[in-house]
């Protein structure tokens, strides 16, 4: 079993399509320094942002759910005065969810939206994680594509990082790792638990306080609401953060934020409004004894020390090694 999770990365994922051009590009890291030099990556090698704000959307047969967000993400964005990027990650459709996504890069542009499509479906935290390797901005919001969370709540998230930063003096060696200097602000569903704008069924509300209880028994303390896709973080800890990520499927955030929490990240949980949407790809009971079992997975593969926690000084990338990242071809 490796320590350190095996990234693959297929050679169509590197690129993205400029539909206005009809010309594919090369994704930042994933088409410049992961593909010129494919072992031994650090992260000095990885550029350095270019824009503001990167919000990443996984995608997974989306089709119809996925304009409304992009609607209301557009419509908020385009009223901020900083430069942003969304990247939408269709993770393996089978519908036409890239199409949908394309329509927008052709209204906005490629320099707003990046369009993703995977080569098989990966899941949530494995589509989010190539979105995060592609990523332009000096900080990092993920986004379900279903639109439950209001998005102009972002400016909540944001709050709460700049309130943490202050706190911090910046350490004036730049190669050091102060744990404060990168606070991660995330969405949370907890103060809605007994007010009806959130309209979450009974049964998913059961199955959500067990869930609840399983990762507070095993892994995270200091998060009520670990779930909720609409998590801000600077670049340099999503970097750390994700290629030391091994579960990519649903149980994803908790991986996360055990490993924030292992750095002794400043974490604050933000109220967001929330509602929630049809067409949700979770499937009753097996979907949460998955996500139990993994959390479990992850409580013990750590703490056997199966797996490694992220350890500073934060130089050679080890997922992205020789010995464990996979190149693919068309």
């Amino acid at each position: 079993m490796n320590k350190y999770p095996k990234i693959t990365i297929f050679n169509s994922e590197r690129y993205f399509l400029d539909p206005r051009s009809g010309d594919r590009q090369p994704l930042p890291q994933l088409g410049t320094i992961l593909l010129s030099k494919p072992n031994d990556v650090t992260y000095e090698d990885i550029a350095p942002s270019t824009l503001y704000l990167s919000v990443i959307v996984p995608a997974y047969n989306e089709e119809s759910r996925l304009p409304i967000m992009l609607d209301e993400a557009f419509d908020y964005l385009e009223s901020r005065k900083f430069k942003y990027e969304l990247i939408v990650v269709d993770d393996g459709s089978s519908d036409r969810t890239t199409e949908i996504a394309l329509d927008y890069v052709q209204k906005f542009g490629s320099e707003k939206i990046r369009v993703i499509t995977l080569e098989k479906n990966r899941g949530k935290g494995g589509a989010i994680r190539i979105g995060i390797l592609a990523a332009r901005g000096e900080m990092c919001l993920f986004a379900d594509a279903d639109g439950a969370t209001k998005f102009s709540d972002i400016t909540k998230l944001e709050k709460y990082y700049v309130e943490e930063k202050q706190k911090c003096k910046e350490s004036e060696d730049k190669q050091s790792f102060n744990p404060k200097q990168y606070p991660i602000a995330i969405g949370s569903r907890a103060h809605l638990q007994n007010d009806s704008i959130a309209k979450r069924s009974f049964f998913r509300t059961i199955l959500m306080y067990g869930f609840h209880f399983i990762v507070w028994l095993l892994t995270v303390r200091t998060v009520k609401d670990t779930q909720c896709g609409f998590k801000l973080m600077p670049r340099r800890i999503a970097h750390i953060l994700f290629t030391h990520l091994h579960v990519e499927r649903w149980a994803f955030d908790v991986e996360l934020l055990v490993l924030a929490e292992h750095l002794r990240v400043p974490i604050g949980e933000v109220a967001v409004r929330w509602t929630e949407i049809e067409g949700s790809k979770l499937v009753p009971v097996l979907s949460w004894l998955q996500m139990g079992k993994d959390v479990a997975l992850i409580f013990a593969l750590y703490a056997s020390g199966a797996y490694s926690y992220p350890k500073p000084p934060f130089k050679l990338i080890p997922s992205l090694s020789k010995l464990s990242i996979t190149n693919k071809n068309d």
